[in-house]
C-alpha cells in the first residue's frame, strides 16, 4: 500500500514567502512540511536577511513563512495560541 507524501491542500503565496499546508493524515506531515522548507530555502538564500518559520495553526493546518524574526540559516517552530 503507497503511503500519500504530499499534503492534501497546498495554497502557495505568488512571491513565495509564504506556504500554507492542510493534510488530511499524520502520515502526511513530515514530508508536506520538509517540501514546504525546502522551497523557502531556495528564497531564504537569495536574499540572505531572515529564516524560516514552521507554524502550527490547528491539528493538520500549517504554514511555513520566511520570517525576519529568524535568524539566516535557521529553522524555528511555533504554535499558534
Amino acid at each position: 500500500m503507497e503511503r500519500p507524501t504530499a499534503p492534501a491542500n497546498v495554497i502557495r503565496s505568488a512571491d513565495v514567502r509564504s506556504i500554507d499546508l492542510a493534510f488530511t493524515s499524520a502520515d502526511q506531515v513530515h514530508d508536506g512540511l520538509e517540501s514546504a522548507v525546502e522551497t523557502l530555502i531556495a528564497t531564504a538564500a537569495q536574499e540572505g536577511t531572515c529564516g524560516i518559520k514552521v507554524t502550527r495553526l490547528e491539528p493538520g493546518r500549517y504554514t511555513v513563512a520566511l520570517d525576519e524574526s529568524v535568524p539566516f540559516g535557521e529553522t524555528h517552530e511555533d504554535i499558534a495560541a
